[in-house]
């Protein structure tokens, strides 16, 4: 698996490098361990977590359903109907 360091992240995420860090301290991405080298190194799925967190903001998700979204989004049984619902209805 291909890691990261958190400006390479930010930099194919189209975001800055504190923005990474808002969405840690917001739980919406995880923060990796610091390993003995002191740098953090980020797998690509954080990339296309804060993609998708980015494009539901354009959508007018706020972060609070932002992180609904990704909590049904990891839940083992859930389907993709309930994802839809939420965005359908959120957009109409």
């Amino acid at each position: 698996m291909r890691t990261l360091t958190i400006s390479k992240a930010a930099r194919q995420a189209g975001v800055g490098v504190e923005t990474i860090r808002f969405y840690e301290r917001k739980g919406l991405i995880e923060q990796p361990p610091t390993p003995d080298g002191g740098y953090r190194t980020y797998p690509n799925e954080t990339v296309k977590r804060i993609l998708f967190i980015r494009q539901a903001q354009e959508l007018g998700f706020s972060l609070r359903e932002i992180d609904e979204l990704l909590s049904l989004r990891s839940t083992p049984g859930t389907d993709c109907a309930a994802i839809r619902e939420r965005a359908s209805a959120k957009l109409q």
